[in-house]
């Protein structure tokens, strides 16, 4: 019984960053923890790639891609939608309070802050992955493509708001020396980014959406002609120019056009 094989190195180190995720989104840095499921994702990729090129497939293999997709991609995005629900909830209160900085230039937690138990409803996209994981596990059609939304196209929405909000929140010093959050930037992306309300919202849908029954094509090509691709190669084609033009505001909206053109599909194509 071989362990280390490639394809399940690479698939620990898919693990690895979303363990390494984890820790930089409990300490609120959020980029780096975007940054390390963008690299895991492209390492999910990789393994079933290696695997087919090699044909090292295995039980052990497929229940390793399967825990790994777990951490980085169910307890990640359940983990940065807390922090993003918290600092969401904490700008809301700063909009209306005055707070000092403190000796080393961060913003002091004014005492009367306490933050909502609404925070913890991030956690549900973590839970609700789990299920879809359980799920595409034991479901015979998900072979060529999907029934709901992957958790790895679940992850890249949610742990790609913090890259549009970026540095874009201000503030600003009034006469007594005092700190007030001023209104973000006329990025709307940013301002929705810590709109409470529409987190919560994005939680509760991409849940859904994770378990659905929507079938959501796949972009596994088997051969490389446009016969039997074109929705692919569109996507990808449409995905790019997204990506040149909105650079990270490309990423959350090339999630909802796979969703969007998955579903025109399956109204269009022809039922057998």
């Amino acid at each position: 019984m071989k362990l280390f094989t490639i394809p399940n190195l690479i698939t620990l180190a898919n693990l690895g960053c979303g363990c390494i995720a984890i820790v930089f989104a409990f300490q609120g840095n959020l980029i780096w923890s975007a940054y390390l499921v963008g690299i895991a994702a492209v390492l999910d990729f990789l393994d079933g790639f290696a695997a087919r090129a090699l044909k090292q497939f295995s039980p052990i293999g497929k229940d390793l891609d399967s825990l790994a997709d777990m951490v980085t991609f169910g307890v990640v995005p359940g983990v940065v939608m807390y922090k993003l629900l918290e600092l969401a909830f904490f700008s809301q209160h700063l909009k209306s309070t005055s707070f000092d900085l403190n000796e080393f230039g961060t913003i002091a937690n004014p005492a009367n802050f306490v933050a909502s138990p609404w925070i913890y409803i991030g956690f549900l996209i973590t839970l609700f992955s789990a299920l879809r994981l359980a799920k595409f596990n034991n479901d015979s059609r998900q072979t060529d493509s999907f029934i709901g939304l992957p958790t790895p196209a679940n992850s890249i929405f949610i742990c790609s708001l913090p890259l549009i909000l970026g540095s874009d929140v201000s503030f600003e010093m009034n006469s007594s020396g005092a700190m007030k959050l001023m209104a973000l930037d006329s990025n709307i992306f940013a301002n929705l980014s810590v709109s409470p309300w529409f987190l919560l919202s994005i939680t509760f849908i991409f849940s859904l959406l994770l378990i659905s029954e929507i079938p959501l094509f796949s972009l596994k090509i088997k051969s490389f002609g446009w016969k039997g691709n074109e929705l692919r190669y569109s996507f990808l084609a449409a995905s790019i120019v997204m990506l040149v033009l909105l650079k990270f505001v490309a990423l959350p909206l090339i999630i909802v056009l796979y969703v969007l053109l998955s579903i025109i599909n399956n109204l269009v194509k022809p039922k057998s």
